[in-house]
């Protein structure tokens, strides 16, 4: 797996301060993403150990209390992203104490691979649907159109 950019503080993907990464990989291609920069599998950095040790300490820095994780992209369930974004999400519930997990994906809930839902049995908030630039609605929380859908997984 390839991540474009990691936010190690971050107050705008998801509710309270939280650590942000947008993994590369996106096969939907919706027409005005935001983030199009982020749809080859290989754009940005290679995700590696060091990587994954970093997210950990910073969800795990008393100094800057993070709620939690968001995971974005691109797609972080993209076939190519599972195997990287479920050992990720289980390593964060081993590891860290009290922190939820947000994930957004093009993918819809309904659809989801036997692998996807390995990995969301981990999550506590779904984003799901792709976004659509005729039901682009700016005044939604946490999703850019109305056919995206939150799924409170947990919480």
């Amino acid at each position: 797996m390839h991540y474009h950019q990691y936010f190690p503080v971050d107050v705008v993907n998801g509710p309270g301060t939280r650590c942000t990464l947008f993994v590369s990989g996106c096969e939907h291609q919706c027409r005005g993403c935001y983030n199009q920069s982020t749809w080859r599998l290989d754009s940005g950095h290679p995700f590696d150990q060091a990587m994954s040790d970093r997210i950990i300490q910073d969800l795990n820095d008393t100094r800057i209390r993070r709620r939690g994780l968001s995971l974005s992209g691109g797609d972080p369930l993209h076939p190519a992203n599972v195997g990287a974004v479920l050992a990720l999400v289980r390593r964060v519930r081993r590891e860290t104490q009290g922190k939820d997990i947000w994930l957004w994906t093009g993918y819809e809930r309904e659809s989801l691979s036997e692998a996807q839902l390995a990995v969301i049995d981990y999550v506590d908030v779904l984003v799901d649907g792709p976004f659509i630039e005729a039901q682009k609605d700016m005044t939604l929380q946490w999703r850019g159109s109305r056919n995206q859908r939150i799924h409170a997984l947990t919480l």
